[in-house]
């Protein structure tokens, strides 16, 4: 295994306090954003190395509100998205990414996670000890449901299935700012959060149900 060297660097802005990211891989210079829901101009003056690709958590529209301005001035830019959805962006370069496969940028392997339950083409991508969630897991809580083509049961399974099960010392970095801390471990999650703490599908069900019935805001 290959030691790398990387550098995270965190925007937060666009329609919902969301965050994306620019990974960088310190050893090829070679730069990654995760999502597009940030002008490009709040993140061009830290785009200084070989801006190659483009990592899409999901299709909703505040994750991809800004991803004609980046292909504008970078046509050559590789998008990864999940298949179900890759014809949704009209790029030069679009990749459909499958669950289970691994993606090389730089020096840097990224694993692809299809989690599925806030949105069908809901996509996290891990890198070593850290984890990009979209709107699948955020600091505190998941996702929601309550959009068309969410499913609670299949988020149920993403969640507990797949994020939960990685290492507990994996960092997660969600698309949006609504948690007390930018980011936190899988294992910190699961203290701090009822809904990660559910003894089954069912039971998730319910307090997800009674997550939706406390809410006073729309979103």
């Amino acid at each position: 295994m290959i030691n790398t060297d990387f550098t995270i660097r965190s925007f937060k802005g666009g329609y919902d306090e969301n965050f994306q990211y620019i990974l960088t891989c310190m050893q090829s210079r070679a730069q990654v954003a995760i999502d597009a829901a940030l002008p490009l101009k709040t993140v061009r003056p830290f785009i200084n190395g070989a801006f190659v690709a483009m990592l899409i958590t999901h299709t909703h529209g505040d994750h991809i509100a800004f991803i004609d301005e980046y292909l504008e001035e970078f046509p050559e830019l590789l998008i990864i998205i999940h298949e179900a959805s890759s014809g949704r962006i009209s790029a030069v370069n679009v990749h459909p990414a499958l669950d289970g496969e691994q993606i090389q940028i730089g020096q840097l392997t990224i694993d692809v996670l299809h989690t599925p339950g806030h949105y069908p083409d809901s996509t996290c991508f891990k890198m070593e000890n850290v984890i990009f969630t979209g709107d699948t897991l955020f600091v505190g809580r998941t996702g929601r449901t309550i959009s068309k083509g969410s499913d609670t049961g299949e988020l149920y399974r993403s969640v507990y299935n797949k994020l939960l099960t990685l290492p507990q010392d994996t960092i997660v970095y969600p698309g949006h700012d609504y948690g007390k801390t930018p980011t936190i471990t899988i294992e910190k999650n699961i203290e701090i959060s009822a809904l990660l703490q559910a003894a089954n599908e069912q039971d998730f069900i319910e307090r997800m149900a009674a997550f939706e019935a406390s809410r006073t805001q729309p979103l």
